[in-house]
């Protein structure tokens, strides 16, 4: 396997070409990416628009993950340049994790449980010329979509309320406008806020000052859900 230049960079993970086809992904805190194949392959058999899962090589390690190049923009780089407004990135947020959420889990035996995302927001979303696609399924477990909803509603609340931030405005824009759609699909029960909030306390990721904004997120959640 020969490893090409640097693609992009996250919290945790690195992006490296292979060729015209695939990517490699690279986690640098020790974190496993094999349990991400069988959820990624079962939402791709069942049409939802996750990137298709390459050949794995034998000298991939376990923080390796062979995934499809995606061309086009996130939606965060699209909503910082204009090209989509707060209106269109509600909607589409909105239909994925609706879309998600008719999908059945896998292993739980509870009938009301879902695969869920936990970290469904615009830099997880790539706009390709045949529509979105959702990366980065770390984070995903089975259970109730509210608190996938939750979570996605923290998340960008978190950006608004940074007032160092630069994209606290169009942070706050977007989540008004995601909320009533939110709303519509079921809500966002004041126990999985809580759950969700301590679930970004502990985040490795997070900054002392991102920790800080939690409680002041969770208020503009909870105001916008009234």
């Amino acid at each position: 396997m020969r490893i090409g230049q640097m693609l992009g960079s996250g919290r945790s993970a690195d992006v490296y070409e292979l060729d015209e086809q695939w990517v490699l992904r690279r986690y640098r805190d020790g974190l496993d990416a094999t349990r991400e194949l069988p959820v990624m392959s079962y939402l791709s058999a069942s049409g939802y628009p996750v990137p298709r899962i390459g050949p794995q090589p034998p000298s991939a390690g376990p923080g390796d993950l062979v995934l499809q190049r995606l061309t086009g923009p996130t939606m965060l780089e699209s909503l910082l340049s204009g090209d989509i407004d707060s209106v269109e990135g509600s909607a589409v947020l909105a239909r994925l994790l609706a879309e998600l959420h008719t999908v059945p889990a896998r292993l739980s035996p509870d009938p009301e449980d879902r695969i869920l995302h936990l970290d469904l927001h615009p830099d997880n979303v790539m706009l390709t010329a045949d529509g979105p696609v959702v990366i980065d399924w770390s984070n995903t477990e089975e259970g109730p979509p509210a608190l996938d909803r939750a979570m996605s509603a923290l998340i960008l609340a978190q950006v608004a309320v940074d007032p160092a931030g630069p994209a606290a405005d169009g942070g706050r824009e977007l989540l008004t406008a995601l909320m009533p759609r939110l709303m519509a699909e079921g809500g966002i029960p004041a126990r999985h806020l809580t759950d969700v909030a301590a679930r970004r306390a502990a985040n490795p990721t997070m900054s002392p000052a991102e920790r800080g904004l939690i409680g002041e997120a969770v208020a503009l959640v909870t105001a916008l859900s009234r």
